[in-house]
């Protein structure tokens, strides 16, 4: 069991950065709605993560299906 929350503590380092710094909104779900697209569009999509060789996980799984397809 892990007891160290590293990678709560990267990612949330991350999101305040990116996103939280730079940014004020006038009402909470304005923030929770930006918070999601962050997630979904940023996050998860564009942003390069050390964990996949510094690719985008977009860039990753592309990889991933052309290597697959070859073999």
């Amino acid at each position: 069991m892990c007891w160290d929350n590293a990678l709560a503590e990267s990612f949330f380092a991350t999101y305040k950065l990116e996103l939280i710094d730079r940014t004020s909104w006038a009402t909470r779900p304005a923030a929770r709605t930006a918070t999601v697209r962050w997630i979904e569009a940023i996050y998860n999509r564009q942003r390069r993560h050390s964990a996949i060789d510094m690719l985008s996980p977009v860039n990753y799984e592309d990889r991933y299906w052309n290597h697959h397809k070859a073999a």
